[in-house]
């Protein structure tokens, strides 16, 4: 691969300083520890400090509530399996996973990403693969595991550079990590998180996991765009012809049981469709609110996560029926099983993030900081666009030593939510500008889980490749993708849009 070693060195020495940084840092669950101890002491220190605010929508000073004395610990003890166990975005993941492990357990979701890349005609075989990329972030890892290296093997068997394949798929699956027309897991994930932090300045304030949707779908073609005219006209010709040693795979059509499960979960997921529209088309919709007939207050929308569980498990059991990978209901509970199996650290991550924001709710000091910030920020008179513009930068900043989307949200969520909704900006909004600079930065980032993994990929065809390699074959889709997102953000707020179904950009 052809590179330009003074860009190089310098590259690699700028990337040792943010992987050295990135490693300094303890493993997510300690930090949340850390910051939970932290937040006891602060609480403290506030309250003997005598620090009051006053509220900005009723005539009464906010106090902090000292966590360090003998009524803190006794809040400490009694709390903490109730922090846990009410934490929002736990039971709202472990219900989606659950529908989308018999998906990918049963195999139709990497069935349906072959036959997709597969039948693509040549010429759009990089949008196809980047526009894969993207969708297959509703199904958790499975991008990671399988469309990426499946990419390699394409590209190089219709002649082209490998390598050029594994950025497209890349480019797609992490760095269009908050575009999908499907909703997945990390949706009600981030609404859960969003709305604790809102509570902090409105109880009542309640957000749905389909909060950015409309964001998402627009964005999904765009990113998919932009992807395949950074792939086709800025890293094709730096990697110019493929010259190593490893030769084209054979691609092995689908076979009959395959596509017999394909049309099983096809024909399935359009009766769960015609149920659904049957349930939301008539005024009186059995889907609807049964009292308002209003469908972004209904059942509907409310239940998302039941509906993405019963779309996920039916559709991988039709699939499964119809590939015979699924022989008895104890394959599709094993399917359910090795999904949960994938969340034991994600369990002990959340068990302290939910001590975290339970203290800081508990301590008033989320609520004293936000108001204390957004006067700061009204100061400094930014103004919408700039505000907004300087968050994507920092949370894609923050990204390059904290890799893990959700572990960033639940630290920023209960700075930025209650501070940004002072200043007259939903929870909703802000976490669409995080989600933009979360994904921008994800193919840069050396704490990204699976970076690590892509690096191997890489080297399987350039023995020489390391971290410098990905990096600048990476930066171009970061730097494109952070303009084209930041101007359709801008474009998003000065047309006043919806940013999902009842998702507002301000907040009153």
């Amino acid at each position: 691969m052809a590179k330009n070693n003074s860009v190089g060195s310098v590259w690699d020495k700028f990337l040792n300083i943010i992987e050295k940084g990135g490693n300094l840092l303890p493993h997510p669950a300690t930090l949340f520890f850390i910051f939970a101890v932290l937040i006891v002491a602060a609480s403290g220190v506030a309250s003997w400090a005598g620090i009051e605010v006053q509220h900005p929508a009723k005539d009464e000073m906010i106090k902090p509530v000292n966590l360090f004395s003998i009524d803190g610990i006794h809040y400490i003890l009694t709390s903490l399996v109730v922090n846990f166990t009410s934490f929002a975005p736990l039971g709202t993941v472990l219900v989606a996973l659950l529908g989308i492990g018999v998906a990918e357990g049963s195999g139709l979701m990497g069935t349906a990403l072959r036959l997709i890349v597969l039948k693509a005609p040549k010429k759009i075989l990089t949008f196809v693969i980047v526009f894969s990329g993207v969708m297959s972030n509703a199904a958790s890892e499975v991008g990671y595991v399988l469309l990426i290296p499946l990419a390699a093997i394409i590209f190089l068997a219709v002649g082209r550079h490998p390598i050029l394949g594994i950025a497209a798929a890349f480019a797609g699956v992490s760095g269009g990590y908050s575009a999908n027309l499907l909703l997945g897991t990390i949706d009600p994930l981030l609404a859960g998180l969003s709305q604790e932090a809102a509570h902090i300045i409105d109880k009542t304030y309640m957000v749905n996991p389909a909060a950015n949707y409309y964001f998402m779908a627009f964005s999904t073609f765009l990113i998919a765009g932009a992807g395949t005219w950074v792939t086709e006209k800025i890293v094709s010709p730096r990697l110019g012809a493929y010259t190593g040693s490893e030769k084209p795979e054979e691609l092995k059509p689908l076979s009959d049981p395959e596509k017999k499960g394909l049309l099983y979960a096809l024909v399935t997921s359009f009766v769960i469709v015609a149920v659904i529209l049957a349930g939301l088309i008539p005024e009186n919709g059995f889907l609807r609110d049964p009292k308002t007939n209003d469908i972004l207050k209904s059942p509907f929308m409310s239940g998302i996560v039941s509906i993405i569980f019963f779309g996920g498990a039916l559709a991988g059991i039709a699939y499964g029926i119809g590939a015979k990978t699924i022989r008895s209901d104890s394959d599709v509970m094993k399917g359910m099983g090795k999904a949960m199996e994938t969340l034991g650290s994600y369990m002990v991550l959340v068990f302290f993030a939910a001590q975290f924001v339970a203290y800081f709710n508990k301590s008033n000091l989320g609520l004293i900081i936000a108001v204390e910030g957004s006067t700061l920020l009204k100061s400094l008179d930014l103004g919408e666009i700039p505000l907004m513009i300087s968050f994507v930068v920092l949370t894609a900043l923050l990204n390059l030593f904290m890799g893990s989307a959700s572990a960033k949200w639940a630290i920023m969520a209960p700075v930025f939510i209650p501070m940004f909704m002072l200043l007259g900006y939903s929870p909703e909004f802000t976490q669409v500008a995080y989600r933009v600079g979360d994904s921008v930065s994800n193919v840069i980032s050396p704490m990204m889980s699976y970076f690590a993994l892509i690096i191997a990929m890489i080297q399987r065809y350039d023995k020489n490749a390391g971290l410098g390699t990905l990096i600048s074959t990476m930066i171009p889709f970061t730097i494109v993708f952070f303009i084209i997102w930041s101007l359709v953000l801008v474009g998003w707020v000065s047309l006043d849009l919806p940013l999902g179904p009842g998702s507002r950009l301000y907040y009153p």
